[in-house]
Parts: C-alpha cells; sequence; structure tokens
C-alpha cells in the first residue's frame, strides 16, 4: 500500500519546520562557498545553476528528508578529503585516509563493493523473507549512494589540481558516466522503497546496478579508465553540466522500470499457474515475497514518465549543444539517431498507457525491451558505432 503523507492545513511554506528552514540556510551557505572559494573557474551560466541549485535540493530535501543526511554525509566526506589534500595531488597516495577510503578511486572502489554487497543481502532477505537481510541491503546501498557521491566530488576535485585547465565536472567520459547511472538508479529506486515501503523490489534493481558496477570494474582496470584526462573541445561546456545529468535520470529511471518489470512478470507467471491449479492468490514464492502487480505496475509507469520527463529534457539540451559545438540541431549522428530511438520508445509506451490502458504483462515486456534499447544507445552506439559522438568509445 502507497504511503501517504499528512502535513497540516496552510500554504506549503509556511508548513516548513524551522529544521527545513535551517537546511535552506545551510545549503545557501555552501553554495555562498563555492562561489567565493571557486568562483573564479565558473563562468556566469555554471555561477547560474549553482544559485538555482539551492531552492531546488532545499525543496528535495522538504520533500524526501532522508536525502538530507546523504547530503550532510557528502559535504563533510568530500570537504575533509579536499582539506587532507593540501592542493598536492600526491598525497593521494601519502595520506591513509585518502589512499584507502577518500580518494575518488578509494571512494568509488568502497562503492562498487557496497553495491555488490547490498545485491546480495537484497536477495538474501527475499528469499529467506529475512526483514532484516533486506534492511542491511537498503543500508549498504544508502552507504553506496553516499561514497559514490563524494568519490565524484573528490574527483572533480583532483580534477583541478592536475591542472585549472584539466579541472572539469566528472561527467566526461564512460567510467565516470557509469558511477553516475549507478548512483541515480540507486537513488530513485530507494525513493519508491521508502514511498511504497517495502524493500523487496531491491532484490531485482540492483541486479542491474550490479552489472553496471561489473562493467566499471572491467573497463577500470583493462582501460585505467580511472584516470583524469583533458577535456575534448567539443565537451568544454557549462552545458555538459546539464545534458548529461538529465540525460542518466532517464537511462537510470528506465533501467529500474525494466528490473521492475522482470518482477511483475515472475510474479504474473506464478499467479497464473497458481490460477489453473487452483491453488490461493499469493500464495507462490515470489507472489508471496513481492509487492502486488497492481504496485510493481504503478512503480514501472512512474519510472518511465519521470525518466521521459528529463529524457527529453536532456534530448533537447543536447541538440542546443550541438549547434553551439557542431553548428547544427541535428546532424543524425548514430548517437543522436539512437537517443531518437528510445524517446519514440518509451513515448509509444507512454501514450499507450494514457489513452488505450497499457497495462499487465504487455508493458511489462515492453519496459524490459525498452532496456535492451536504451542499453545499445547508452554503450552499443559506443562500442560499435562511430561519429561526432566518438569520444565516449571503449
Amino acid at each position: 500500500m502507497e504511503l501517504i503523507h499528512v502535513y497540516p492545513d496552510g500554504p506549503w511554506l509556511k508548513r516548513r519546520s524551522w529544521v527545513d528552514w535551517m537546511f535552506a540556510v545551510a545549503l545557501a551557505a555552501g553554495a555562498s562557498f563555492a562561489l567565493d572559494r571557486y568562483g573564479a573557474y565558473m563562468g556566469g551560466y555554471e555561477k547560474g545553476i549553482l544559485i538555482a541549485a539551492v531552492p531546488v535540493f532545499a525543496a528535495l530535501g522538504w520533500h524526501w528528508r532522508a536525502v538530507r543526511a546523504l547530503m550532510l554525509g557528502i559535504a563533510v566526506l568530500a570537504l575533509t578529503a579536499i582539506n587532507l589534500y593540501h592542493g598536492q595531488l600526491a598525497r593521494a597516495e601519502e595520506v591513509f585516509l585518502l589512499k584507502y577510503f577518500l580518494s575518488s578511486q578509494s571512494a568509488i572502489l568502497w562503492m562498487s563493493l557496497l553495491f555488490l554487497l547490498s545485491t546480495l543481502f537484497y536477495w538474501g532477505g527475499l528469499l529467506t523473507r529475512s526483514p532484516f537481510g533486506a534492511s542491511v541491503g537498503s543500508k549498504l546501498c544508502w552507504s553506496a549512494v553516499l561514497l559514490g557521491f563524494t568519490g565524484m566530488m573528490v574527483r572533480w576535485y583532483e580534477s583541478y589540481l592536475l591542472g585549472t585547465d584539466v579541472g572539469h565536472i566528472p561527467i566526461s567520459n564512460l567510467y565516470e558516466v557509469f558511477v553516475l547511472f549507478c548512483m541515480i538508479t540507486a537513488l530513485f529506486y530507494l525513493y519508491y522503497e521508502q514511498r511504497y515501503a517495502t524493500k523487496a523490489m531491491g532484490a531485482f534493481v540492483l541486479l542491474v546496478i550490479s552489472a553496471a558496477v561489473g562493467f566499471l570494474l572491467w573497463y577500470s582496470i583493462a582501460r585505467d579508465a580511472y584516470a583524469i584526462l583533458p577535456l575534448v573541445p567539443a565537451l568544454q561546456s557549462w552545458w555538459m553540466k546539464i545534458h548529461v545529468p538529465a540525460n542518466f535520470i532517464g537511462y537510470g529511471t528506465f533501467s529500474l522500470a525494466a528490473m521492475v518489470g522482470v518482477a511483475y512478470l515472475l510474479v504474473d507467471r506464478e499467479e497464473r499457474q497458481i490460477k489453473l491449479a487452483g491453488g490461493e492468490a499469493g500464495s507462490g514464492f515470489f507472489g508471496s515475497r513481492l509487492p502486488s502487480l497492481v504496485l510493481l505496475d504503478d512503480v514501472m509507469y512512474k519510472s518511465i514518465a519521470v525518466g521521459f520527463a528529463f529524457f527529453t529534457i536532456a534530448t533537447i539540451l543536447g541538440s542546443l549543444w550541438a549547434a553551439q559545438a557542431w553548428g547544427g540541431y541535428w546532424s543524425w549522428d548514430p548517437k543522436e539517431t539512437w537517443a531518437l530511438i528510445v524517446w519514440l520508445n518509451y513515448a509509444a509506451w507512454l501514450h499507450m498507457r494514457l489513452m488505450k490502458g497499457l497495462r499487465g504483462t504487455v508493458a511489462a515486456w515492453w519496459a524490459l525491451i525498452g532496456l535492451l534499447i536504451t542499453t545499445f544507445a547508452f554503450l552499443g552506439v559506443n562500442m560499435f558505432l562511430s561519429g561526432l559522438h566518438s569520444y565516449g568509445h571503449l
């Protein structure tokens, strides 16, 4: 059953507690500190993005209070790491805390391990019906997100230690965006986990995150992908800071929907078999452990709806960026073409849902097939095709 939050009557802003406002003030203070210390490295648009992020993240923290502790933890760990560097990148191998925990590479490795452990505990909790196992899996997932974001923040700082001409937001290559994908997918799952008060979906959603972690570890070892390199000219733009995150909110939520679709298909198939055998609904292995088909269908729909909105924004931003970088809004580059295919696929899914009442196994299979299309657009294009986006090749 969906959790319904009841708030006192009155205007939304007047319902905020003093803790809410202190959180907003802390965000504003952090943005002011960043502008004062790093403003010289920012352009006008970048400063605008930073300022606009304050009310956005304040509203997020007001709506989803669990994320406040996450933001605080990221700030504490990232600032601790930055202070330990003393402006010298070599200290990453000299200071114990940096070498084994807080340097970007170490933090991301810890993130990877925690996601893998989280997957095991979620599955252990599902198979044994153990609330303890699922609870541990959830805490490990939160910890992985914390260290992943910390690693990204520290990597951002490390890039500037290599040189002001090298410094850039760490979302410019496959290594960095795979980390981003893991964290976005996990965060959206954790939101639905809390909203619907069920941890059973984690066993399925964490599978796609673990697959991404597996690729990330292989890519790091086989290609030394963790190395921080200067940006190619096409990526030296403030557009990257908003286009890529919007894009990967889409990728992450589409992947989440697909894995929830897998859970839906398993429960539905089991329920059909039980019905044919004259058994009682909800008595099967998956049916007795996973949420209802109605809830799974709702999560699948909401994930695709959110992902489609952000993917649409990302596509528009990408065309504006392309006009600035290459002189045209659209060039039918393989990456652009497959992005359009992804967009059309989910536009059709939502159209059928809203206009024709698409539900059930067809919707779940479509969401799963959508993951294959999205994966090719995300990774396959970089592996097998070439074009203007070839800077992301393996």
